[in-house]
């Protein structure tokens, strides 16, 4: 009897090579071999990693007596369905991205390790102790809320953890389990009867949002891209999509954009529906994550909101994707594995034969352009929900109007009008920092960073000059190196500089301030929604954080401070992005019963596009854009890539792209269908100490690009100076 084939098993490791590799499955695991998308131990050089099978087979490229075995199967189901397998593999290979890398940077940190997958059969709730319940009427009378909470689970108990964590904190539960009056219990999830799922009514949809609910079929693969000013009620929408799916007995994946909008997303959606939901995004502890994306996987959790990675999430029984905000630059990942969330979401919507909503008040051109071509369905919601009017607009020509601290008079004089009438204003400046620049007045010199082709940016309240790019910092020098000058200027307005004029101006009146460093500490950004939220006069100023998605019904003045920064980039992208941001921070204006208003603080007040936007409103704006990108023959008209190179010496980033241009016109000429260009530098050319250059391919089809990246990443792993830098490809960039 001849001998029985040897069973392989081909494993994706997570390295930077762009292959998998083949390992023998031992005589002890025969009977039960690891099945595609379980987890195994693997030796890999001289160490043992974690890597994810890919096939089974019984037969190998190289020699049997060369492979090694696998030394222990640490699944025995496979960690991801296969459809959603397909897509891991579909992306890294579409990316041309190394498929083991890939697949590893999107499971949660644990599952990259040996840690076995938690079982999800039971819910935490809360109920009162035997303690608890003997509680009399006149207790904790010292404590309002903790008396608040006890009388919500003497009525309701047992209650779950997630909806008692969004009335009360945390601590709040820990201060009554320390007493002895509550106690925690794991309880088995319950299907939630028809008249259980919702906590609370839909609300009555008005005109156009009804014609849009109406056509949205929640059956099978569709993509709608549902097009809705700001204020228009997406969410709502949104919200009533998910309730048909959960009645169906389905999940419901939804995309946020930004971890700040998490909170009130997540509030609004728990107290709409009587499911488990889960949330997941960088900020969560490894531990929370990987809870959160095993109560996914075992369909426990009916919602999942999460983040750009969170498009990876296996569910047991999908039912509809959501993106919202699908125009936002952050679903596009910009280091290492190099996927778009938002295009991903079709096309794992697609493999899954579910419907995928995409939603904005101001569509990508690539959305539009898929909308004129009839691959998406286009819905547009054309009024303000509640009955509330569009902002009216006002531009101040700061060539004429006197400013201080970047507000100019007339808007200033608009903002005491606001607070006078005890109403809410949105000032907008997309700089972090006191100034973007420190300068010495008696020679000139100015404070760079060593590492980048940047200034350093003055944080005044840390006492800091910083570089918003590598993130070096340094004291504030007491005086200029060069020549010792004691008169050193701040020069230029950001956030910091402007709050503290407001708050100088404006002493009895709340200024918050949001960015990325007033909003680092836990807890920070639910304070600045809960002060807006109580309805008191205040002013918020801050940075493109405030512009995505965020609903504040009693801001009734926005103020854009300098609507000139996205009119002269080298970008192609940057029209595109600058009236995405100026209409989204409009969007903030107005929303409740009061009638907003919007200053434009520039010095182009005769500019085409900003007359354009603002006369016309985004949809005519975005449709000339596109017919620019027509005639340039730039996306979304062609398929952009760009392989990008960085090494301590210019010199070699240039020779290595060189080299790579020279290996891809061998295998595909340039033609009027194939074009390339550079090697050039990237608009920031030195950052963190290495320079960048670039190399744009730009092709008329997507799969003659495709076939020509999978040639050629081929040949340049081989380059001898592929070695002395770094280099990956960056299909479809949102950035150059």
């Amino acid at each position: 009897m001849a001998d029985s084939k040897p069973l392989i098993v081909r494993v994706a490791v997570p390295s930077p090579l762009r292959r998998t590799f083949d390992y023998l499955v031992p005589d002890n695991l025969q009977s039960t071999p690891p099945l595609r998308g379980c987890r195994v131990s693997i030796p890999f050089g001289k160490r043992h990693v974690v890597g994810l099978v890919i096939d089974c087979v019984d037969t190998s490229a190289f020699s049997i007596d060369k492979l090694k075995p696998i030394a222990a199967v640490i699944d025995q189901q496979p960690l991801l369905p296969e459809s959603l397998f397909k897509l891991f593999i579909w992306a890294a290979n579409y990316y041309q991205h190394p498929i083991g890398d890939a697949l590893h940077s999107t499971l949660p940190v644990l599952l990259r390790r040996a840690t076995p997958l938690p079982a999800v059969n039971h819910v935490p709730h809360w109920q009162p102790s035997l303690l608890g319940l003997g509680l009399g009427p006149d207790s904790l009378k010292r404590s309002p809320k903790q008396k608040a909470l006890m009388a919500d689970l003497l009525t309701e108990a047992p209650l779950r953890h997630d909806d008692l964590v969004t009335r009360y904190s945390a601590a709040l539960l820990k201060q009554l389990q320390a007493k002895g009056l509550i106690e925690a219990v794991s309880l088995q999830p319950q299907p939630a009867e028809e008249a259980q799922l919702l906590k609370e009514p839909a609300l009555n949809l008005h005109a156009s949002q009804q014609i849009a609910m109406d056509q949205i079929e929640c059956h099978g693969f569709n993509t709608w891209l549902l097009d809705g000013v700001t204020g228009s009620g997406k969410t709502e929408i949104y919200l009533q999509c998910i309730e048909q799916i959960l009645r169906y007995g389905r999940q419901a994946l939804v995309l946020i954009p930004e971890i700040s909008l998490t909170p009130q997303t997540e509030k609004r959606f728990r107290d709409r529906f009587n499911v488990p939901l889960v949330t997941l995004h960088s900020a969560m502890t490894d531990k929370a994550r990987l809870d959160a994306w095993a109560a996914a996987q075992s369909g426990a959790a009916k919602i999942v909101l999460g983040t750009r990675s969170a498009v990876f999430t296996p569910l047991q029984t999908p039912g509809l994707i959501i993106v919202d905000e699908e125009h936002d630059p952050s679903y596009k990942q910009q280091e290492g594995f190099r996927y778009s969330a938002r295009d991903l979401a079709v096309i794992r919507a697609k493999q899954e034969n579910i419907p995928v909503i995409l939603g904005s008040a101001t569509p990508s051109l690539e959305s539009l352009n898929n909308c004129h071509s009839g691959r998406y369905q286009h819905l547009r919601l054309t009024t303000r929900a509640g009955n509330a009017s569009q902002p009216n607009w006002r531009i101040v020509d700061l060539k004429t109007d006197v400013a201080e601290c970047g507000v100019a008079q007339s808007t200033l004089k608009a903002i005491r009008e606001t607070l006078t009438n005890k109403q809410q204003v949105l000032v907008f400046l997309n700089r972090r920092g006191f100034a973007p620049t420190m300068l010495c007045h008696q020679c000139g010199w100015v404070a760079e960073c060593k590492s980048c082709d940047a200034r350093l940016t003055v944080h005044r309240s840390r006492g800091l000059l910083m570089c918003h790019h590598c993130q070096y910092q340094q004291r504030i020098v007491p005086a200029c190196p060069n020549c010792q000058s004691h008169h050193l200027v701040s020069a230029g307005e950001g956030t910091e500089r402007s709050e503290a004029f407001l708050q100088g101006l404006f002493p009895e009146i709340p200024v918050l301030r949001v960015d990325r460093d007033s909003t680092r500490n836990k807890g920070a950004m639910q304070t600045v929604i809960d002060t807006v939220d109580s309805g008191q006069p205040c002013i918020l100023i801050g940075t493109q954080m405030l512009a995505k998605g965020h609903h504040f019904a009693n801001i009734t003045l926005v103020a854009i401070l300098d609507a000139d920064s996205g009119l002269f980039s080298a970008d192609f992208r940057s029209h595109e992005r600058l009236g995405q941001l100026l209409i989204q921070v409009a969007g903030r204006s107005g929303r409740g019963k009061i009638a907003g208003k919007v200053i434009v603080q520039t010095h182009q007040p005769q500019h085409p596009l900003l007359e354009l936007l603002i006369t016309e409103g985004y949809s005519s704006y975005a449709n000339l854009l596109l017919s620019q990108r027509g005639l340039a023959q730039l996306p979304p008209f062609s398929q952009l890539a760009v392989i990008r190179a960085e090494s301590p010496q210019a010199r070699d980033a240039e020779a290595f792209l060189q080299d790579a241009r020279r290996a891809a016109e061998a295998i595909a000429c340039p033609s009027p269908q194939l074009s390339y260009l550079g090697p050039l530098p990237a608009l920031m050319e030195k950052r963190a100490g290495r320079y960048r250059y670039l190399l744009q391919i730009s092709a008329g089809q997507r799969g003659e690009l495709q076939q020509l990246l999978a040639t050629l990443c081929a040949q340049l792993e081989k380059l001898k100076k592929a070695n002395s830098v770094r280099w990956s490809i960056d299909v479809d960039p949102q950035e150059l």
